[in-house]
């Protein structure tokens, strides 16, 4: 089933509500260029309510690896997704926790680029906007993301919404799926209805291939035995 991440989360009845409707995980965003913007004491206060098998998931822009374990500390996030130019190294100081490292997909990426962070827990690919770090609305062409799946999980994100992210993990069929703007009515101020239906959208989309697989399972089978 395809991992679920709603990100900007900035007040505790959004939280509240995309885990009660299914979501995986939560996105915390600390870089405080973005509206999005949430102070490390306000998202433990949100943290400290959620379930333990939800992700919560810290956002960091450039930042020092010391800044960025100083904001776990205070925030209580167990993961953390960096999205800057951050080496293998920088991601080595991290590896007892659960990270994602972003890549913006623009014409020349080159997916063989992920084998250079071995230690990564996903890689979260996203359109490239020049000169803002995410949550831009914008999609990109979903084919690089499966050319990306060959060297680790991907979460796919970029300009996702509840009218195309069903047609997007059909395609793919990333490990998951990362939405802020998607579900928004103003940027950290969700709606909920649009959450469920964005979660709706992903779990239909997994019952379809499911039934696909076993579908072509059973023919395959049948076809053995005809062959016998």
């Amino acid at each position: 089933m395809t991992w679920i991440k709603i990100c900007g989360i900035k007040r505790l009845q959004d939280a509240e509500t995309a885990v009660a409707e299914g979501a995986n995980a939560l996105g915390f965003n600390f870089w405080k260029g973005t509206k999005r913007y949430i102070d490390p004491d306000e998202a433990a206060r949100i943290v400290t309510k959620m379930p333990a098998s939800v992700w919560c998931v810290g956002v960091f822009v450039d930042e020092t690896v010391e800044r960025v374990l100083e904001i776990v500390r205070l925030s209580g996030v167990n993961c953390v997704q960096l999205h800057d130019s951050e080496g293998p190294e920088y991601l080595d100081r991290l590896s007892h926790l659960k990270t994602f490292k972003v890549f913006k997909v623009k014409s020349n990426f080159k997916p063989e680029a992920l084998l250079s962070f071995p230690s990564v827990t996903a890689f979260l690919l996203d359109a490239y906007v020049e000169g803002v770090p995410g949550g831009t609305g914008q999609a990109f062409d979903w084919a690089s993301a499966v050319q990306a799946k060959r060297y680790g999980k991907v979460i796919l994100a970029g300009g996702l919404n509840p009218g195309n992210v069903a047609k997007a993990v059909e395609f793919v069929q990333p490990w998951g799926v990362d939405v802020a703007s998607g579900v928004e009515v103003e940027p950290g101020i969700k709606c909920p209805e649009t959450i469920r239906n964005f979660i709706r959208a992903v779990k239909e989309a997994d019952k379809k291939l499911l039934d696909q697989s076993q579908h072509s399972s059973v023919a395959d089978k049948n076809h053995a035995h005809e062959l016998l």
